[in-house]
């Protein structure tokens, strides 16, 4: 399958949930210094569970559709959950194989993610 799959391209092309959150529970950025993303995100948190999660960022297609499809994925689940995803759950919620050279790419947002609900 290629890399750029419809889904993809779609989420590159039309990202969701794009936007930053007024009054984040929790936020964090992290940078990939190696090929220059950037990934920001804004959480809230109602009742134990992630309610509404917003990004802003730039950079490759991996990147950034792969932080867009995460956010319509993890909304509603709880934080713990979410923070004891590992790069193969990661794979699983992308539905494409990665090469090791496009697994940084991808893993941002979810490293993103978990730093914001860490801190």
């Amino acid at each position: 399958m290629d890399i750029y799959a419809a889904n993809i391209m779609d989420h590159y092309r039309r990202p969701r949930n794009r936007g930053r959150l007024a009054n984040p529970d929790c936020q964090a950025e992290l940078a990939n210094s190696s090929c220059g993303d950037f990934i920001r995100v804004d959480v809230k948190l109602t009742d134990g569970l992630v309610s509404d999660l917003k990004f802003e960022g730039q950079g490759c297609a991996i990147s950034q559709a792969a932080i867009s499809i995460l956010t319509e994925r993890l909304i509603g689940k709880k934080p713990e959950e979410i923070i004891s995803y590992d790069f193969l759950e990661l794979e699983k919620i992308l539905g494409i194989p990665l090469s090791q050279r496009r697994q940084d790419c991808a893993a941002l947002g979810l490293k993103t993610i978990k730093q914001a609900l860490l801190n």
